[in-house]
């Protein structure tokens, strides 16, 4: 069989972005490929989403036109030097390998077209957040098919490749630092009274909450922070608090190490 779209890897960031293709109706079931080496893997996607599997890289190229590149960067190399994998000639390969630069994957697939993306693990629940570069090699509509791709789990920006840590940062570290917040929020009614479970499901919904409305308002942050604050109010005071105890700097410096940290492993 032919499929628009096949999958080298069938882990968790493929297994969102399927979900999400296929929820979002961007490709149905019967246009979307995957493989894995693992019996077990290919039981367990075939039977959730009820795509075809396979067990190797090439029988996944040789059938798709546009191909994503799902595996740990150390399985890179076997993939294409190790197993021999080819793709199309004109094939459009999107790789979400951390730290896998596009030169490097271009030497693998020469005459593949190149997109590079950073996503985060909110995929899995559609909500994503990443930057995506291209080897500038695709036409108009090929890049609208790729946005299409990304948009499916959430919101995708294009970049250029040198910005790459710089979302590894932003977007794809973040989540852990947004929980940390949300769990110090919580702390914070259980320390007044609240059941943890209702605390926490509180403090979720007000991240979410407040997210839409940045994205939906299309207002700056602080406009929508002096909205909420009355004067002399109680949130006017816990934003002095928050301020007071380092919040903005603490939340800059926890993103500029990441950025920093996957500048060095980029190396």
């Amino acid at each position: 069989m032919t499929a628009r779209i096949g999958f080298i890897g069938a882990g968790k960031m493929a297994e969102a972005l399927i979900e999400g293709l296929i929820s979002k109706q961007v490709f149905s079931k019967d246009e979307i490929i995957a493989c894995a080496p693992s019996e077990g893997t290919r039981k367990h996607m075939s039977e959730a989403h009820g795509i075809a599997m396979y067990q190797t890289a090439a029988e996944v190229t040789s059938r798709a036109d546009m191909v994503v590149l799902a595996v740990k960067p150390k399985q890179v190399e076997g993939v294409f030097v190790g197993e021999g994998t080819e793709v199309k000639p004109g094939a459009i390969v999107l790789s979400v390998v951390a730290g896998l630069s596009i030169e490097k994957l271009k030497s693998y697939v020469p005459d593949a077209k190149i997109v590079r993306v950073m996503p985060n693990h909110c995929v899995a629940v559609l909500e994503g957040a990443m930057g995506y570069a291209t080897d500038g090699t695709l036409a108009d509509s090929e890049k609208a098919q790729v946005a299409s791709v990304f948009e499916a789990v959430g919101l995708a920006v294009e970049i250029s490749e040198e910005q790459m840590d710089v979302i590894t940062g932003l977007a794809g570290s973040s989540p852990a630092f947004l929980y940390m917040v949300i769990d110090a929020m919580a702390d914070a009614g259980v320390l007044n009274g609240l059941p943890r479970k209702d605390a926490i499901r509180l403090a979720a919904q007000s991240m979410l909450g407040s997210a839409k409305m940045v994205l939906e308002s299309g207002k700056h942050p602080d406009v929508l922070r002096d909205e909420v604050c009355s004067p002399a109010g109680t949130t006017i005071e816990g934003v002095r608090a928050a301020e007071d105890m380092g919040l903005r700097p603490a939340m800059i410096a926890a993103v500029d190490a990441a950025v920093a940290k996957s500048k060095s492993m980029s190396k």
